[in-house]
């Protein structure tokens, strides 16, 4: 059983929480039918993604078996069948499709451009240096916006730009995860590598972040969001956002411990406060009204 989880990566799956942002930044976390959409979408995305994860594996099996890790997955390690894993595959694109349209046709175009993004990226645009970091941003943004589509609430241009922002971010940090590796072992893993060096990638980790705490606290002084929240003091949760941005750059240039980004976020302590007092001070500064400062 453990081989088919591997296969399908239900670890990857927390990306796809960032269908329920939208809702959690409008304020109406506790509308429970809608709640209760979102997470027929999230089945949705989950669904797909993995299907994405098995075509993919399927294309890299060869390369994948050289990896110091990814050698360890069922379709480069030879335990699932190619035939089988693809069959899988299809199987779980069509009922993630089937869900996506039950909720609402414009979420079954959403996921729809998703899966041509992620094909076409599986297909050869991961070999192009940018672009393949784009298109993995894209996909974030994509989640958001089924997430807003499903639960039918507003989406913040700032509260895109940063989920944009963000998601570039970690991709920029797996690239330079990738370099250090062939630096090391001598193996090119990944063709797009060839269009990156470490201090490239040093530079734009570094001009993203900066930019990804820009929009953030752009977005809590807004007028729009103040009005809409009635308070003034949502900055005060952007305190949270730049320790979790600075532990992550700990991670990538001190420790040279960037990987997988959804690894990091289950095994590293501090990134798992920061997102935790994150929540509880937007939520604190959002959902309790009665909460004044004088």
């Amino acid at each position: 059983m453990m081989k088919y989880l591997h296969l399908i990566r239900p670890k990857h799956w927390v990306k796809n929480l960032f269908l329920f942002i939208p809702l959690f930044f409008s304020g109406e976390i506790f509308a429970f039918d809608k709640i209760e959409l979102l997470t027929y979408g999230f089945i949705a995305f989950c669904l797909v993604a993995s299907s994405i994860y098995i075509i993919n594996d399927y294309r890299d099996r060869v390369k994948d078996a050289l990896h110091p890790t990814k050698k360890n997955r069922p379709l480069a390690a030879g335990t699932i069948s190619p035939s089988f894993a693809l069959t899988i595959s299809v199987i779980f694109a069509l009922a993630g499709f089937a869900i996506a349209y039950w909720l609402r046709e414009k979420v079954f175009v959403i996921i729809l451009i998703y899966f041509i993004l992620n094909l076409s990226y599986s297909l050869g645009l991961k070999n192009m240096p940018i672009v393949d970091v784009m298109i993995i941003a894209a996909g974030f943004v994509l989640r958001i916006k089924a997430g807003a589509a499903i639960s039918l609430t507003g989406l913040s241009q700032w509260l895109t730009l940063m989920v944009f922002l963000l998601a570039l971010f970690l991709a920029l940090g797996k690239r330079r995860d990738d370099v250090m590796i062939m630096a090391r072992s001598g193996v090119d893993m990944r063709k797009s590598v060839k269009g990156y060096s470490l201090e490239y990638l040093n530079v734009l980790i570094t001009l993203v972040c900066a930019v990804i705490i820009v929009c953030y606290l752009m977005y809590t002084i807004s007028p729009e969001v103040e009005s809409r929240f009635q308070t003034h003091r949502l900055y005060y949760s952007s305190i949270f956002v730049i320790a979790g941005m600075m532990r992550y750059l700990q991670l990538i240039f001190v420790h040279n411990d960037s990987g997988y980004p959804t690894h990091v976020l289950y095994r590293d302590r501090f990134i798992q406060l920061a997102i935790t007092l994150w929540i509880f001070s937007f939520f604190f500064l959002i959902y309790i009204k009665e909460f004044k400062l004088g």
